[in-house]
């Protein structure tokens, strides 16, 4: 078990986590989590919305097929359309 304070930060409250707790169910700094409160608990889980993925991971699924497509964005607005009259295609 390990004791921390619980601080003042702005308009909030925190907490310091000690690295090798992190570690230990492998979370690491700036990593989104969830935080909920039962039975007088608070549980920080790691986030439904996925693990981050290193480039490797990104990656492994290519195939190397890729052809490239232009498509359009629609007409120029606001200062999109300054910049088109104004560049004369530089």
């Amino acid at each position: 078990m390990t004791t921390v304070n619980i601080v003042k930060w702005g308009n909030s409250q925190g907490i310091r986590l000690p690295r090798y707790l992190l570690e230990s169910v492998d979370m690491a700094a700036n990593e989104e989590v969830e935080i909920t409160a039962k039975d007088g608990r608070i549980i920080i889980e790691k986030s439904a919305k996925g693990k981050h993925r290193t480039l490797k991971e990104r990656l492994a699924s290519y195939n190397g097929d890729y052809a490239f497509e232009e498509f359009g964005t629609g007409v120029p607005v606001g200062m999109e359309r300054f910049w088109e009259e104004e560049s004369d295609g530089i």
